[in-house]
């Protein structure tokens, strides 16, 4: 639980620095780029949570990976991170920033699932279904899943819409059941 506090303290204070600054786009383009290397390189994460080894050797680490690819704001805060002993953080203060970004946009990440690729028509139908629903603007990722016969699932956040053919079937034989369906 400390953790998540002090991990939403370092990324808000980010944000409100990146505002200030109106460096927003290019310091999320920095935090993107630092939370991907943290996701794929394990040893990285290993190496910033290890104690033994010396705040001084994980600064020059980092600068090394990013200091030619990312904004000197963002390369600062991440040595403020580490003079202040909280590198153990960076990919929960990143992924943090990166919530706290899309709620200040107006973006929600929707996750799509379908049994095949959609057409650009039906992504901007689905896309505009969706963003008039939510009231927000979405960023689409599409998985493709055969176990759908037809349509598709989306979730946003905690939150499931269900418009596939076996939910459709599954609804029409409750209603079956219940005898709520008059057949011809």
């Amino acid at each position: 639980m400390a953790d998540f506090k002090v991990s939403m303290r370092y990324a808000t204070s980010l944000i409100d620095l990146a505002v200030e600054k109106n460096i927003l786009d290019t310091v999320s383009d920095d935090v993107e780029l630092i939370a991907a290397a943290m996701e794929n390189s394990p040893q990285l994460a290993r190496a910033l949570k290890n104690p033994v080894i010396k705040p001084e050797m994980k600064s020059a680490i980092l600068d090394e990976i990013f200091k030619s690819k990312i904004n000197k704001e963002t390369m600062h805060f991440v040595r403020f991170l580490i003079k202040k002993g909280r590198e153990n953080l960076l990919a929960q203060i990143a992924s943090k920033f990166l919530e706290l970004r899309d709620e200040k946009l107006g973006v929600v990440n929707v996750e799509v699932r379908a049994a095949y690729e959609f057409n650009d028509q039906q992504k901007l139908n689905i896309q505009s279904k969706l963003e008039k629903l939510l009231n927000k603007k979405i960023r689409f990722k599409i998985i493709i899943d055969p176990q759908i016969i037809g349509g598709f699932i989306a979730k946003v956040n905690d939150t499931v819409y269900d418009a596939s053919i076996m939910h459709q079937l599954a609804i029409l034989k409750q209603q079956l059941l219940k005898g709520g369906v008059a057949l011809n």
